[in-house]
């Protein structure tokens, strides 16, 4: 495996830290500013992340009291929010700039679907049609009656038709003070549904037995419990994104689910090199990254990325406004930052600090950032990562392969080279709070411990 094979090969071969380093240009993200004096990007939106979670929790009662427990385990638990975090730091970022920011602040201002926070819990179709009971929303939902009598459909009551104000196509300003609308807190809180459900899922398939320094859901409620409650979930954020009233963002955020799908699918696949060579060839080091950051953007980035475009979309930016892409861009590369930081914390950080126990990967039969770079220096790394450390010895000898390597230090050069991407896109945003909370979220992301 030749060079650094980093954000899809676009800065080609570079044989040193060193050099990939000044390459990359990594400094600007260290040297950009202090943590001292760097915004706080928590601080900015505490109130509405501290409403997102205790709203969240009422949106998944259940009729069946095991699947309430199972389905709001993990949200009752420490969690780091960066998902809807992005979400509410662009809607404040952008809200304003968008061609059709009127007529979205207008809709917020409505009882319709998508309109007032009031509003988002208004079953499109009749409660007795959807049989979904949620004790925490008696008067929408409806319990299953075995009965059932043909009812004549309704008039459908007439919604409030848009001023020609919310067309107004004056000179778009961000607006003062920032705000976020209904729409998007309630997307913030469909993502860490979402995110959620493939936690659950995930914990399944890994077997694992700690998630956030507690009992795993599947240790703590069965296998069974843990895949009926992710399933549930989705069903339950399905129904709040539909309510959202934007086909778009509906086509976005489930592209993330079947992408959190692809992604567990590319993580099973085996790494190939040609029969009768001990080294692997350039190709086969290539296709192993490509593999390898496919499978990242797909299990993390996919779910940042599409939901910091959701929330700008529902903010009224259109198509051909520059603001959907810095979103997406911007999700894409901290999203991927933060996986590649992941892997390397599963190296470097012990299980209270990591919240889960260390050296997993590997246990998994998982060839992460630092073992392909360590790959490159020791060829004998190959075999094991072929037969995903299936023997007895392969995850000791892999673990010291890496440490002899620079494979640690490569991977958090290259995680900071996707940070550092993140951040430069934000510059064709307009100056203010929220903008910096971004650009100091990416010095976060590459700083954190666990």
């Amino acid at each position: 495996m030749r060079g650094c094979y980093t954000l899809c090969s676009r800065f080609g071969r570079v044989p040193s830290i060193q050099n990939c380093r000044r390459r990359l240009s990594l400094a600007p993200l260290s040297n950009h500013s202090s943590t001292l004096s760097q915004p706080d990007p928590f601080a900015l939106v505490a109130s509405e992340l501290s409403r997102i979670r205790t709203d969240l929790v009422h949106l998944l009662g259940s009729a069946h009291p095991g699947l309430d427990e199972i389905a709001s385990y993990y949200f009752l638990r420490p969690s780091k929010q960066l998902r809807p975090l992005i979400i509410l730091l662009f809607s404040q970022a952008t809200n304003g700039l968008g061609r059709d920011w009127p007529l979205k602040k207008w809709a917020s201002e409505q009882a319709r679907p998508g309109g007032r926070a009031e509003n988002l819990d208004e079953p499109l179709s009749r409660a007795d049609v959807l049989n979904d009971w949620n004790p925490n929303l008696k008067e929408k939902t409806s319990f299953y009656d075995p009965l059932l009598s043909l009812s004549l459909p309704q008039t459908p009551t007439k919604l409030p038709q848009p001023p020609l104000s919310a067309f107004d196509s004056s000179e778009r300003t961000l607006i003062s003070p920032a705000f976020v609308l209904p729409t998007q807190m309630r997307l913030a809180q469909i993502v860490e549904m979402v995110h959620a459900a493939s936690l659950l899922h995930d914990d399944v398939i890994d077997e694992s037995p700690l998630r956030r320094g507690s009992l795993s859901a599947p240790e703590a409620f069965g296998n069974k419990f843990a895949v009926l409650g992710g399933n549930f979930i989705l069903g339950r954020a399905s129904a709040a994104l539909a309510r959202l009233g934007d086909p778009e963002v509906t086509q976005l955020i489930a592209s993330v689910i079947a992408n959190l799908v692809e992604g567990e699918i590319l993580q099973m696949q085996d790494v190939e090199s040609p029969d009768g060579q001990a080294v692997p060839s350039s190709q086969v080091a290539k296709n192993a990254w490509t593999l390898y950051l496919q499978k990242t953007y797909m299990k993390t980035a996919s779910l940042m990325a599409k939901g910091a475009r959701s929330a700008v979309v529902l903010g009224g930016c259109a198509d051909g406004e520059v603001y959907k892409e810095i979103a997406y861009a911007y999700g894409r590369n901290i999203g991927i930052a933060f996986q590649l930081v992941d892997d390397v914390l599963d190296y470097e950080a012990v299980e209270d600090t990591l919240g889960k126990p260390g050296g997993a990967d590997l246990q998994l039969g998982l060839a992460t950032g630092p073992a392909l770079y360590a790959w490159e220096e020791h060829p004998e790394m190959g075999p094991l990562i072929e037969r995903k450390f299936s023997q007895a010895g392969d995850v000791e000898l892999a673990r010291s392969l890496v440490k002899k390597s620079a494979g640690v230090e490569r991977t958090r050069a290259l995680a900071v080279a996707y940070a550092t991407q993140a951040r430069e896109v934000l510059q064709s945003l307009p100056e203010g709070e929220a903008r910096a909370a971004l650009e100091a979220l990416t010095d976060r992301v590459i700083k954190r411990k666990s």
